[in-house]
């Protein structure tokens, strides 16, 4: 937003040389102080949008005395056309002799640029989506089968994949390895493992940005499998398809700055400091964000080298089917990439234990999570190696909204954060610590903020909250809010929708520390109102637990904010904004105690876990001479 011609023509002007569309962004006035500007812009094809303040006198001074010292300023650029000054004057460049503040040092991957979105405000992109989600239902009720050493394989046991929208419509069928078919796929990535790992590092690369091509080109279509297969709303299941762009695409990037060593040399002396892949890592993926996470995971452990067997979720495994299309596709060699579906307590259990694994990466819930790593801590007969175990396990996140905090923002943050996805996103907010003086008026406007939000089935693109994932989660779910009425005052319960594993959004209020739905993870629409006196208290509270994944601050307060950054135990802090929603190669996610152990995913440390680093030292000195074998 700005008032500046100079400014959002300068906007205007980069958009147009990164070919960005004029309507996948937008230009901002303030209502009154640009009228006639706005009516310009739009006349180029522009989106406007024109901001009014609204709300009540007193909370709102503060911003609108902000508002009137910015453009009262004698660099405002309205009280300099209001003077008349030149226009040769008003257009000209900033000063390039103002200070700057101290810039850190550039991303290591400069040149890597998010996968945008799709814009569903666009009635073509809109249309597409719709569209893929007709055609994907055409196609539901098939079966999906394993894919072990380059062959779909026929297996004995099959589960159903349910819609949780409408679980009286079947997905499709997925057919579950044995025992004997772990055991094949694991010979298989030993046998493929020698040429992989001889492959150069730019050409693994180059299948990880294919399949970032494919995807981008199936984007709807991947989007709509989501919708159908998880609940998923169809804007974030759109969302979730970026990620998984972002994460082939940077992966390959830092791969290939990896892959460069590092040399320490002396006179007379070399030393490069070098990395090899580990072997066959197995990745169990969630059924949470059934193709970004097993994504991300399964593409890191490729591009530095590894085979990897990817056993998904059970209530998510045909999703995970469309990404091995891709990657066959993209080009992995038989062998190299395995698509082994089937119960994680044997099929699961076997692989975590197999002596030839080196490596195991986990998302999930805590419990599965332990169990994983106890279990790769057992030497195994044969087992000439330790394995590595990355897991990320959930939390149970807290927001503090303190006195000075930005209630309109505070309040969309909180109930995006809470109840996205019906809040079965291991970095949901499912408690907010409101200091006393602002408790009430807070709690009223999250109530009807709340209430305010569409439930219904994920197709739809009203819905703001769909179903959870299946009967056992609700059922679950249910039985937390039962806990809270005894423990707690219920301060809304939205009706849950037929048809569907539906649970209306519910909110606790003044939730004491102690309670059931205060300490552990529910993994559902259901969030703990909390009152604190001070900030000190609230930052006991929001620590008193034994996750530490992401946590967030509504706050004007710069001491507040300042305390936040070193005392918040949390791998993720976010300050005024929502705490969902990581971005790769900008906010890498992951948190530590309880919440996990493992460098972040979409973070510049991440790719080291699956690469064991090595140093090879040469005296490079004449030693005398070396006579010719056989000459005379």
């Amino acid at each position: 937003g700005s008032h500046n011609v100079r400014s959002q023509a300068y906007a205007m002007a980069i958009a147009e040389t990164l070919q960005i569309p004029p309507r996948r962004f937008e230009l901002q006035v303030l209502y009154g102080m640009a009228d006639k500007l706005a009516k310009a812009i739009v006349a180029k094809g522009y989106r406007v949008r024109v901001y009014c303040p609204y709300g009540e006198l007193i909370p709102g001074m503060s911003y609108l005395i902000r508002r009137l010292l910015e453009n009262t300023a004698n660099s405002s650029f309205l009280r300099q056309n209001l003077e008349e000054r030149p226009i040769e004057e008003l257009l000209a460049p900033p000063n390039p002799h103002s200070l700057l503040p101290t810039l850190h040092a550039p991303c290591p991957t400069p040149h890597f640029h998010n996968a945008p979105d799709a814009d569903y405000a666009d009635a073509e992109q809109r249309d597409r989506a719709l569209q893929a989600i007709q055609s994907v239902r055409q196609r539901l009720g098939k079966t999906y089968q394993p894919l072990i050493n380059g062959e779909y394989v026929a297996t004995e046991a099959h589960v159903d994949s349910l819609n949780p929208s409408n679980f009286s419509e079947t997905v499709g069928q997925v057919g579950l390895i044995s025992i004997e078919q772990a055991d094949r796929a694991i010979e298989s990535a030993k046998a493929a493992f020698p040429g992989w790992q001889k492959t150069p590092a730019i050409e693994r690369a180059g299948i990880l940005r294919t399949a970032a091509d494919l995807m981008t080109e199936r984007r709807d279509e991947l989007a709509a499998w989501m919708v159908f297969e998880t609940g998923k709303p169809l804007n974030e299941a759109n969302g979730e398809v970026s990620e998984a762009i972002d994460f082939c695409r940077y992966y390959a990037d830092e791969m290939e700055r990896l892959d460069a060593g590092v040399a320490y040399d002396f006179p007379g002396e070399t030393n490069r400091y070098h990395y090899q892949p580990l072997g066959i890592v197995v990745v169990i993926s969630p059924w949470n964000f059934p193709l970004a996470i097993p994504t991300g995971m399964a593409v890191a452990a490729l591009v530095a080298g590894n085979c990897v067997l990817l056993k998904p979720a059970e209530t998510s495994s045909i999703i995970i089917a469309k990404l091995t299309e891709i990657l066959v596709e993209a080009g992995i060699p038989r062998g190299v990439f395995q698509y082994v579906p089937g119960k994680g307590s044997t099929a699961g259990a076997h692989l975590v234990k197999h002596p030839k694994t080196n490596m195991i990466t986990f998302t999930g819930s805590q419990e599965v999570g332990c169990r994983i790593y106890a279990d790769a801590a057992v030497l195994q007969p044969g087992q000439k190696h330790l394995k590595r175990v990355v897991a990320e396990m959930g939390g149970k996140n807290a927001i503090i909204v303190d006195e000075s905090a930005d209630l309109d923002q505070a309040v969309q943050g909180v109930v995006q954060s809470a109840f996205g996805y019906s809040g079965q996103k291991c970095s949901a907010c499912s408690r907010v610590i409101v200091l006393e003086p602002i408790y009430d008026l807070f709690l009223q406007r999250l109530v009807e903020a709340t209430r305010s939000l569409n439930l219904g089935q994920a197709e739809l693109p009203s819905t703001r909250v769909g179903p959870v994932i299946d009967a056992a989660a609700r059922d679950r779910i249910l039985e937390y809010i039962e806990k809270g009425r005894q423990e707690c005052d219920v301060a809304l319960e939205m009706p849950s929708p037929e048809g569907g594993y539906f649970v209306g959004p519910v909110i606790f209020h003044d939730v004491p520390p102690t309670a059931t739905i205060a300490r552990e993870e529910i993994f559902g629409p259901v969030l703990a109102v909390m009152r604190a006196k001070g900030f000190d208290e609230a930052l006991e509270l929001a620590n008193g637990t034994q996750f530490a994944l992401t946590g967030g601050l509504y706050s004007r307060t710069p001491s507040h904010i300042e305390q936040a950054r070193t005392a918040f135990e949390v791998g993720n802090l976010y300050i005024n904004r929502g705490i969902t929603g990581a971005i790769v190669a900008r906010q890498p996610f992951g948190g530590f105690k309880l919440s996990g152990v493992g460098s972040k995913a979409g973070g510049p440390d991440y790719l080291l876990q699956f690469l064991e680093p090595r140093v090879v030292t040469e005296n490079i000195q004449r030693q005398g001479f070396a006579p010719i074998e056989g000459a005379d």
